[in-house]
């Protein structure tokens, strides 16, 4: 028979602290965020996927009765059926299904993924597998549809972010262990600059240059593992590569040491958010000075947002363009909102911390 009607919930995310670092095999905290992609799916009588994504005036139609020979670079849905039938999930039954969702586009709050995750949900539950659905199942799933499939750059925050949900500690390397948080970070702001980022293209750019210039120290010293070098340790290091690598040695150093330093406070039993806030800034700082990774309205919001009492704030994401974090004491964000606002902030608006992607309807799935 199968179910009549699914519907599936994916947060967005916000990267707290390890922006360029999980393609480093580095870690990186993030959070999923109160902003929602929403997948409805209905069963009709064909055996059609007849999909209409409103937000972005789209609609699709899979034929469930066609094979799939060739899929596009950047066809998620057409990469997520291939990848769940490795696992025994065969579509075999019609659905009209909407997606649509409040979570800003092309903005660093992972919108595409908070889709896959939705999908490979609805394709899990509507038509099984061989596996237990679990949170990191499904998170694995949807790295392997965004990254792997296509070996596009980036790394597992993303995906994990919004299959786990909470605040994640997250190991990037192929094991993926993660630790999550499940208390709320309040006084959390997101601001969208309304500046498109440029995903691939920076990723790319700043991922190639970055992994350069670890293998120049590797061909000078076989053991050096990047993740074990202590901040104070960089300048011995820094005389094995090329001037024009040096800053992106620099900043992955100094961003992981940052991250640590993160990890050490979240880990307490009290979170002082005057401590995560500062070290966010500084995060920002590399990214910024080091990384290049601003653009003058970004700089102009991150300033109003300190100078109207903000903790701490940072860029999102891959950078130049997108959004900002914010973290600001509890009952004043909405003096750092319509600061931000006044500054040019396309919106900004407070969210909370997440539990992760979920299966809302049929209630007894929660998946």
């Amino acid at each position: 028979m199968g179910l009549e009607r699914i519907v599936s919930l994916a947060p967005g995310r916000t990267c707290l602290f390890g922006d360029h670092q999980d393609y480093l095999k580095l870690p990186v905290i993030a959070c999923a965020i109160s902003r929602y992609i929403t997948l409805t799916a209905v069963r009709n009588d064909s055996q059609k996927l007849i999909i209409s994504k409103p937000d972005i005036n789209e609609i699709r139609v899979i034929d469930l009765s066609e094979p799939i020979l060739k899929i596009e670079k950047g066809d998620h849905l057409l990469t997520a059926i291939k990848i769940a039938e490795q696992y025994k999930c065969i579509p075999d039954k019609g659905y009209d299904i909407h997606i649509s969702g409040n979570i800003a586009i092309n903005a660093g709050t992972s919108s595409s993924s908070a889709v896959v995750v939705a999908w490979i949900k609805f394709l899990l539950t509507a038509f099984g597998c061989n596996q237990k659905i679990t949170k990191e199942f499904v998170s694995k799933l949807a790295y392997q549809t965004e990254v792997e499939y296509h070996n596009s750059p980036g790394g597992k925050m993303d995906q994990y972010s919004i299959g786990l949900g909470n605040i994640m500690y997250l190991e990037t390397d192929a094991k993926a262990n993660y630790v999550t948080f499940d208390k709320p970070l309040k006084g959390l702001i997101v601001a969208e600059s309304g500046v498109p980022k440029q995903t691939t293209g920076v990723l790319g750019e700043l991922k190639e240059k970055a992994l350069l210039a670890v293998h120049k120290v590797k061909e000078k010293i076989s053991s050096f593992e990047l993740k074990e070098v202590n901040k104070d340790e960089l300048p011995s290091y820094l005389n094995y590569v090329s001037d024009d690598l040096k800053v992106f040695l620099s900043a992955a150093v100094l961003n992981h040491d940052i991250t640590q330093r993160a990890l050490k406070e979240f880990q307490k039993e009290t979170w002082s958010v005057a401590a995560i806030g500062a070290l966010m800034t500084e995060h920002h700082e590399i990214l910024k000075n080091y990384l290049n990774l601003t653009v003058p309205k970004i700089d102009a919001m991150i300033n109003t947002a300190i100078s109207a009492g903000a903790l701490g704030a940072k860029i999102v994401g891959s950078g130049r363009g997108g959004s900002i974090v914010v973290l600001a004491n509890e009952g004043e964000e909405d003096k750092i909102i319509d600061s931000l606002l006044k500054a040019g902030a396309k919106d900004a608006y407070k969210v909370q911390v997440d539990p992760g992607a979920r299966i809302v309807e049929p209630k007894s799935i929660q998946s």
